[in-house]
């Protein structure tokens, strides 16, 4: 173990997991809208949006999130799409991430007993009141923890932005080994910053869900 060289690059690392959180805030939050608008979709009485949250969902989610990066990385220039490193890897991850969470917010909403909804518009509710005032601030509780496993995902997940040269901790961590030829110490060292980052969110998702469940 060389821990001098780790002492001498740590700093460099320590970049590097500030673009990581980064990114990952940013992912979340495409992430994040996307699900909402394929939930909503999913759950449309319209068949077409029903149709295109269903296509979306499947596409995403059967393909590996790799191709996905270097098709808008690398292909999108061929149709006008001009993009940099970080924000192709930001729009690619979120988008992949958001067929997840659609599934999610969706399962949130339909887990919600009907007869909470029922009732509601028994009172005269309307069925977006019913949503809005009823259903939602359920189904919030309840997708919480899937979402905190969606997001524990994407964290991990900001590693396939390495190959397009996003100064992310893989990437990083692969540059330092092509110069000092120490894979174990390069690795090991972010390997460690992405699990302080994992653990921080998972303690905020933690508190959350626990704030969450006593209100």
């Amino acid at each position: 173990m060389d821990t001098e060289l780790i002492l001498r690059v740590y700093p460099f690392f320590l970049e590097a997991a500030w673009v990581t959180i980064q990114l990952s805030v940013l992912t979340a939050a495409l992430g994040l809208a996307c699900g909402a608008l394929g939930a909503a979709a999913r759950l449309s009485r319209l068949a077409v949006f029903r149709w295109i949250a269903a296509v979306y969902v499947s596409v995403i989610r059967g393909t590996p999130a790799l191709i996905q990066v270097f098709i808008l990385y690398f292909g999108g220039p061929q149709v006008g799409i001009q993009l940099d490193s970080f924000a192709a890897g930001t729009i690619a991850l979120g988008v992949n991430i958001g067929a997840y969470m659609t599934e999610t917010i969706r399962g949130a909403i339909v887990s919600v007993d009907k007869g909470q909804s029922e009732a509601a518009r028994t009172l005269g509710l309307s069925r977006w009141q019913t949503m809005r005032k009823v259903v939602l601030p359920q189904a919030a509780r309840l997708m919480i923890r899937p979402l905190g496993v969606n997001i524990n995902a994407l964290i991990k997940g900001t590693a396939l932005v390495a190959p397009i040269s996003v100064v992310e901790l893989t990437y990083t961590a692969q540059r330092f080994i092509g110069s000092t030829y120490k894979p174990f110490e390069m690795f090991l060292l972010s390997g460690l910053l992405y699990m302080v980052i994992i653990y921080v969110v998972g303690q905020g998702i933690h508190w959350l869900d626990r704030r969450a469940r006593i209100t």
